[in-house]
């Protein structure tokens, strides 16, 4: 194969260009070595691989623009085309050609696909199975064929045209001399175009394929070559943006821009001035890190600081644990909710309610407030938790933290023992004089002035209700960022009924943020509630109801609707009148929280107050109150008790129940002569299918309390009921005698009688029929288990009773010999009849007998 050189677009040609071959490529040769052309490299591979690739690659970089390449293996194509991808020379500025040779195996196309080596079948694949098929016909007798079968087709296509040539100028059976001169010429041949020269020899005409965009396969050049002139012509078959496409639409230059080791380029301003760009770059921005990095670390340190006191308030919801019934008593009151009330006195005993929870968190009692929802924490509310966590005052309640990671948001604080300020208001057992209200109001004062001159500005909240009462009788305010907004509620009365401390200009306007003069005016309910002793504006004895109410506080006026203070000697009539200033319609005219302070300080003429010793005098009649309603509780504990007893003697003996209430063993004990009952009730399982299981129960219910209150009229035990069976005893636990046939025999007497009367509620027609059997004999009786215990009989008379009642007949009374005898002979009065030998399991043939009764009876005179 020969390869030549074509001009560029520009009229340039390449001059410098390199030629990598394998073995099999050597007849692949340049022509016009004096075109100008210069062969740079040229190298034949033995060892093909990736690194072999490499390294020529490295050196054709420096020095190639135009690449020709003649592999074999389109494996070996695929690695160099890899290696040109990895090493960076895919882009515009280098072509390479990869040279095809020709296949000489049958039906072998010259250009497989190198990605995926499918063979397309061109045209004259066909050509050539239709002459293998022909050829295999009758005709040639032949068999076997050549593999350029399509050259010989060509052979004699030619001689055709040749000789029609030489027909038309006249030659009559011309001779193979004469028909020479008319071969020369072109025509299109099985095996491509075929062009004959004026030397009568065939010049070759090669195809130059290419893939386009689209990644199909396109014939994009045609070359001849005149063997007649040592000339080659080149025929462009495309355009040449198609033959181009994959450089951009133009041909590559003859040497990169900027050539190949990048000096025809001129150098950018960053590469001429370097150590000015860097000194003017690197110079500030270290400036900036060292004027920035103590901001930032700083920042980072602060942010550290923050993210551990933020791990403070956060409590773990594992922390919180729930109060042990067994920890010592604690020695005072449990707090209170703001729904109920309680007058338990151990946070053990305290049950959580709809706004409140109780655990022990690091050994200390704690009350949770439930939150409805999860509000999500910004930066500011977890500024505001730190500092709600270091406030240390003496009228402030503790804040411990929030519970985030628990089944319901909870705010924890420190646990007031005595409850809220309401609820011991509510109790009315604590007499309360004038210093005792001083030292409440007071406690609410320091609270509110504190609150007043912090970052919180104001509370918001301040009720009666968040008042809290330590063991101390100190009045503590927790703070509540967290409030609920009741105004998102619709119209219960235990939500409308927070309005009653509000402010009348926070209720019109339910928008407006905590204010100081807002406090000072649920400050002054607050105060009229402990100076009454009665609840917020005395509802419990209005004849209006708290909606009313709201509206009248709403709608203010000259005479704005306010509690009732009455007058009374112990009451300071300037506290009263501090009250009254507070809770002024005109929001200027309420005195600041300093006022307040000072004022009430002043009442007591500013000595230090001392309520321990008031504390001390308040315990004594809170005692004397104790010991009343620990009379009053020991008395409900007696009745409870007496109620436990009443139950447990139905389940067991009397006797039996008073040994395991001392914790003493049952011993087993044997009864040498006792009568037992059992029965059933006839068709039973017929009747249930009949039933729903609740109906049942209910059938089975009705029908045993029936049978309970006429075994109560005799000296009868229930042992247990199984199903529709009934089984009784007489004898035990307490001896009668020879009584105990007797009491079953009227038991079963009475029981007949009942059941006449009995109807099935859900079966108003169905009647309902008994089996009794009776038996008299010894057994043995002891409790079983430990837990559920039940008294049970032992002893082969409670087979033979069962035997009796199972071999009985509905309505009648089945006896064993041994209980005729006691009827009949030693106590006396009853008739039997004999029913003859009963073929009793476990026991053969035993003469049995039925117990005739009373109708029985009269009827057998009658007739």
């Amino acid at each position: 194969m020969m390869l030549q050189r074509k001009k560029r677009d520009d009229g340039k040609r390449y001059r410098e260009s390199m030629f990598i071959t394998r073995k099999e490529c050597t007849n692949i040769c340049l022509m016009n070595d004096n075109d100008n052309m210069t062969m740079t490299y040229r190298r034949q591979l033995t060892n093909i691989t990736n690194s072999t690739f490499k390294n020529a690659l490295r050196y054709w970089f420096s020095c190639v623009v135009f690449t020709v390449i003649c592999l074999e293996s389109v494996e070996a194509r695929r690695n160099l085309m890899i290696s040109i991808v990895e090493e960076g020379m895919d882009s515009n500025e280098y072509m390479w050609l990869m040279l095809e040779t020709r296949r000489l195996g049958f039906g072998k196309i010259f250009c497989p696909d190198i990605w995926n080596n499918a063979l397309h079948r061109p045209r004259r694949l066909d050509c050539h199975c239709e002459i293998t098929h022909k050829i295999r016909a009758e005709t040639f007798l032949c068999f076997q064929t050549y593999s350029q079968v399509g050259e010989l087709a060509d052979a004699m296509l030619l001689y055709a045209i040749t000789l029609n040539r030489s027909i038309a100028a006249g030659l009559q059976n011309p001779t193979g001399r004469q028909l020479v001169p008319f071969s020369v010429g072109y025509f299109e041949g099985f095996s491509g175009t075929v062009l004959i020269n004026k030397n009568y020899t065939r010049d070759p005409v090669f195809l130059v394929y290419a893939v386009d965009p689209s990644g199909q396969q396109t014939v994009v050049m045609r070359v001849i070559e005149r063997l007649d002139n040592d000339s080659v012509d080149l025929v462009d078959l495309v355009a040449a943006s198609v033959i181009w496409a994959g450089h951009g639409g133009s041909p590559p230059r003859n040497r990169p821009i900027c050539d190949f080791n990048g000096s025809a380029c001129p150098k950018s301003f960053i590469q001429q001035y370097l150590a000015i760009t860097i000194a003017v770059v690197v110079i500030p921005i270290i400036l900036v890190v060292l004027v920035v990095s103590p901001q930032i670390c700083r920042f980072r340190s602060r942010r550290i600081e923050e993210e551990r006191l933020n791990g403070l308030w956060q409590l773990p919801y594992v922390t919180l644990l729930k109060p042990n019934t067994k920890n010592a008593l604690l020695s005072s009151r449990s707090l209170e909710s703001t729904i109920t009330t309680s007058t338990k006195l151990t946070i053990e005993s305290k049950k959580d309610t709809l706004r409140h929870a109780f655990y022990i968190l690091d050994e200390e009692s704690v009350a949770a407030r439930k939150h409805a929802g999860r509000p999500p924490l910004k930066k500011v509310d977890c500024a505001s938790m730190r500092k709600m966590r270091n406030i240390d005052h003496d009228n402030i309640c503790k804040f411990y933290g929030l519970s985030l990671d628990g089944p319901q948001f909870l705010s924890v604080w420190k646990y007031a023992p005595r409850g809220s300020l309401k609820d011991v208001i509510a109790k009315g057992s604590i007499q309360m004089d004038w210093f005792f209200k001083y030292s409440l109001i007071r406690d609410i004062c320091e609270a509110v002035h504190y609150i007043h001159h912090s970052s919180f500005s104001a509370h918001g909240w301040i009720s009666s209700g968040t008042c809290l009462v330590d063991e101390r009788w100190q009045n503590k305010l927790p703070l509540f960022l967290f409030r609920i907004n009741i105004l998102d509620y619709k119209k219960p009365s235990s939500i409308f009924s927070d309005f009653l401390w509000v402010a009348p200009e926070h209720i019109r306007n339910s928008s407006l943020p905590p204010t100081k003069e807002g406090d000072i005016y649920s400050f002054a309910i607050v105060c009229s509630e402990i100076i009454t002793k009665k609840s917020a504006w005395d509802m419990e004895n209005q004849d209006y109801d708290v909606d009313e109410l709201i509206y009248k506080i709403k709608r203010g006026g000259r005479s704005p609707v306010r509690p009732l203070l009455e007058s009374d000697e112990e009451n300071n009539a300037s506290l009263m009148l501090l009250v009254k200033d507070c809770w002024s319609e005109e929001i200027d005219q309420r005195p600041s929280s300093d006022q307040v302070k000072s004022l009430i300080k002043s009442l007591n003429h500013n000595k230090t107050a001392n309520l321990m010793d008031h504390v001390f005098n308040v315990l004594e009649q809170y005692a004397s109150n104790l010991e009343d309603e620990v009379q009053s509780r020991m008395k409900e504990l007696t009745e409870e008790k007496k109620k436990s007893d009443i139950l447990l003697y139905r389940m067991l003996p009397k006797q039996v129940a008073e040994k395991l209430k001392l914790g003493l063993s049952v011993e087993p004990e044997t009864f040498d002569c006792v009568t037992l009952f059992f029965s059933d009730v006839v068709s039973f399982t017929t009747l249930a299918s009949r039933c729903t299981p609740l109906q049942v129960v209910n059938l089975l219910n009705d029908l045993y309390t029936l049978f309970d209150a006429i075994i109560d009229e005799h000296d009868v035990y229930k042992v247990e009921t199984i199903g529709d069976g009934y089984l009784c005893v007489s004898g035990l636990p307490h001896r009668n005698g020879n009584e105990h046939a007797k009491e079953v025999a009227e038991m079963s007497f009475e029981l007949l009688k009942a059941i006449r009367g009995f109807r099935v509620p859900h079966l108003p027609t169905e009647k309902i029929n008994i089996r009794v059997g009776l038996h008299t004999g010894s057994v043995v009786t002891g409790v079983v288990g430990m837990t559920m215990p039940r008294y049970c009989l032992f002893g082969d008379a409670v087979n033979t009773a069962s035997r009796m009642e199972s071999n009985g007949k509905p309505g009648r009374v089945h006896i064993s010999t041994d209980t005729k005898k006691f009827l009949t002979e030693v106590i006396g009065g009853y008739k039997t009849e004999p029913r003859g030998e009963v073929l009793v399991k476990g026991k053969g043939a035993l003469e049995t007998h039925w117990l005739l009764t009373p109708e029985e009876q009269q009827q057998n005179l009658l007739l």
